[in-house]
């Protein structure tokens, strides 16, 4: 993958975790009963935050020393 979809694809994901992150706060805010349903969220925005991580560290252009 080259640098622009890389960034496309980091852009795709950071909105995913934000809906994510809405639609969590909302359900917890509500007192949602399904306690399941909301830890699956969580966990599946944990994985976005680590690809989120692998992507931005793609990005960063390598050094030589």
């Amino acid at each position: 993958m080259d640098n622009a979809e890389l960034e496309r694809w980091l852009e795709e994901l950071r909105i995913e975790h934000r809906d994510l992150d809405e639609v969590i706060h909302h359900l917890v805010e509500a007192k949602h009963h399904d306690s399941l349903r909301i830890q699956r969220l969580k966990k599946r925005k944990l994985k976005l935050k680590d690809m989120i991580s692998m992507v931005e560290s793609k990005l960063i252009p390598d050094l030589d020393a």
